[in-house]
């Protein structure tokens, strides 16, 4: 006989007694109905669940909890990508069913469980070793963003995924009202970066679909073979547009050594043996055949956009909108990401 499912603290965001039951059904497998489910740490946006039965594993990610801002958090979008992707050579979880809304509460998606790797600050036991399989690492990151950038829209069926025409001044645009809409204080170097960036936009080479958070641990990296990504993950901010916006989230996010580490994003990168970014951007460069030369701009963009983020996370958890978790006081971490936005526009960082 099979028992109703006990999520314990997550009952009221999984709604078990109805999820269990169309778990069962889609997939055919009563064993479903023995659902329960750990909240997945160190998602800072959407909430990600592992659910786990006697029949397997699987993932679901949903929005957090209360009020939400205006178009963030489409769990819809994150699914159509990933569903997109799913023959191009970009590796991506298996979609195996969204909900708009009505199940329990809010959109939501089911994806497969991929094995693999989350790095964060460190690397699991006996995993890259040597400063060989480091790089392997680091260029298979570059290789699948490239890859990413190369996969026409109109091919996969995402031609209306977003207009790229006019992409980073809308950017700024959008990112400087979520700030408004978030923020719990003024914040000079915010405002500055903004105004800043908005005052020298370069002209765009490219269009392409881009990630919006590309990074080592959005990506799950083989568990046997560093060298080759799992599976990229965390599609909620993608869409079409300058393809050199990836990059400079990456570069934002990539730590050598002697840097300090970003207070909500801390990386292993910073350890010895791993490329710095000089390594990233020729590779990219050599894959692409893109030229580089404001590349300190996207980089600086990349700040403005992490601060706005960082903002809304600290939003959401004073609010209680994340499960639980909290991240500390993020209002210094504001200020110092757009002071070291405001450098590397200068080029100084």
């Amino acid at each position: 006989m099979s028992r109703l499912p006990l999520l314990g603290s997550h009952d009221a965001l999984l709604r078990p007694e109805r999820l269990a039951p169309l778990l069962a059904e889609t997939l055919d497998d009563q064993r479903w109905l023995e659902l329960s489910a750990d909240l997945v740490e160190g998602g800072k946006s959407n909430l990600t669940f592992r659910l786990s039965s006697p029949a397997g594993d699987l993932i679901l990610r949903r929005p957090p909890s209360g009020k939400l801002l205006q178009s963030a958090h489409d769990m819809g979008r994150e699914a159509r990508i990933q569903k997109a992707l799913a023959d191009t050579g970009v590796p991506v979880p298996d979609v195996i069913f969204q909900e708009t809304g009505g199940l329990i509460g809010v959109p939501f998606y089911v994806m497969s469980l991929v094995p693999g790797h989350v790095i964060r600050e460190h690397l699991p036991p006996g995993y890259a070793e040597s400063d060989e399989e480091k790089t392997r690492l680091v260029d298979s990151l570059v290789d699948v963003l490239a890859d990413l950038h190369a996969v026409d829209p109109a091919q996969v069926g995402l031609s209306d995924y977003g207009r790229p025409t006019g992409f980073l001044e809308r950017q700024i645009r959008r990112w400087n009202q979520q700030w408004n809409r978030s923020k719990s204080r003024d914040v000079g170097q915010v405002d500055e970066l903004a105004d800043r960036l908005s005052g020298q936009l370069p002209t765009q080479q490219a269009e392409s679909i881009v990630h919006g958070d590309y990074r080592l641990d959005n990506c799950l990296m083989d568990p046997v073979e560093p060298g080759r990504v799992a599976a990229v993950i965390d599609w909620e901010l993608s869409t079409l547009g300058d393809p050199l916006t990836d990059l400079g989230m990456l570069m934002f996010y990539w730590r050598e050594p002697g840097e300090p580490q970003r207070v909500l994003t801390p990386t292993v990168t910073a350890a010895a043996g791993f490329p710095g970014r000089d390594h990233i951007l020729k590779r990219y460069a050599e894959r692409t055949g893109t030229a580089l030369d404001e590349i300190a701009f996207y980089t600086a963009f990349a700040h403005f956009k992490f601060a706005v983020v960082a903002q809304g996370i600290a939003a959401r958890v004073a609010a209680g909108s994340m499960a639980g978790q909290n991240f500390g006081d993020l209002n210094d971490e504001v200020a110092s990401i757009a002071e070291s936005g405001l450098r590397t526009l200068d080029g100084k960082e």
